[in-house]
């Protein structure tokens, strides 16, 4: 399964380490990041467009990203089966 997720979180040096570290360990392999940072007076931080894939249920993943302290909030976007394509044998 392809998961699509939004992170929003804050404006620290190692986040980013910090939401790989969990990902790899949850058992998902990052198909592609998008990385942006925002910031106002009152907050700065990065949205995170993370897109990753694994046969493992989402939620194992999600659990634990929302723990981390400098993650403020996790989205889930879509849900999407990734087709194994027919392999012919001759």
């Amino acid at each position: 399964m392809q998961h699509s997720m939004t992170l929003t979180t804050r404006n620290q040096a190692d986040v980013l380490e910090r939401v790989l570290r969990v990902t790899r360990h949850r058992g998902f392999l990052v198909q592609s990041m998008q990385i942006e940072q925002f910031g106002s007076p009152e907050f700065k931080g990065y949205t995170i467009e993370l897109k990753v894939q694994s046969q493992r249920p989402i939620a194992h993943l999600t659990s634990q990203l929302v723990k981390l302290f400098d993650v403020e909030q996790v989205s889930l976007k879509q849900l999407q089966a990734v087709a194994t394509p027919d392999v012919a044998l001759a």
